[in-house]
């Protein structure tokens, strides 16, 4: 194991108010991806996986020393949350009424913090980072990782185009994940 004082990975998941689907849409989550993009132009962080899906978000980051999570997840979180809203207050869109409190305030992410979690260890870290890539395909939503759209699964597979880019966790390779991949496949009996 090599650790890094201070340093620890972080396993976070957030959710859409009421945990509704407000991310089910490709294009809403095709918006979100550009937050991770601007986030990471703003914000030093490492990103080592994430994946959307319609109703909540997990991620993986390294944050750097003096940037807590929280600035982070404000930088990502809050000017998405206000494009869309304002997008559907433009169009009256229907989900409006869903997503305002009493106090008449819109949200579009469930208050609080989410889950967040230090990541200890080379295991755990491959452990959560085959969570995150499954996520989908657990939910019926993919036939396979790389299926799924709104995920760092294809950069990991070494599909990079057109995919946010990942920092590499802790020496892991390229060839490590697809031989992960590879036993997987076989034990699910895909590979003969």
């Amino acid at each position: 194991m090599r650790r890094r004082e201070g340093l620890d990975a972080r396993f976070l998941t957030f959710s859409c108010y009421n945990r509704l689907p407000l991310l089910g849409n490709a294009r809403i989550r095709d918006q979100f991806v550009e937050a991770i993009v601007a986030a990471r132009r703003d914000q030093p962080f490492q990103l080592i996986a994430w994946v959307v899906m319609p109703e909540h978000v997990h991620m993986m980051i390294l944050p750097s020393p003096g940037h807590p999570v929280s600035r982070v997840m404000s930088a990502l979180k809050r000017p998405f949350a206000e494009v869309v809203v304002g997008r559907w207050r433009e169009l009256k869109a229907g989900v409006l009424h869903r997503i305002t409190g009493e106090g008449g305030r819109a949200r579009f992410w469930q208050p609080g913090g989410g889950f967040d979690r230090n990541v200890r260890d080379e295991a755990e870290l491959f452990r959560e980072i085959a969570y995150i890539h499954e996520n989908p395909v657990e939910r019926g939503l993919a036939e396979k990782a790389t299926d799924w759209a709104w995920s760092s699964a294809r950069w990991y597979a070494g599909q990079c185009e057109g995919t946010v880019g990942v920092d590499r966790p802790w020496g892991m390779t390229q060839d490590r994940f697809l031989e992960g991949e590879r036993r997987k496949a076989e034990r699910s009996g895909a590979l003969k």
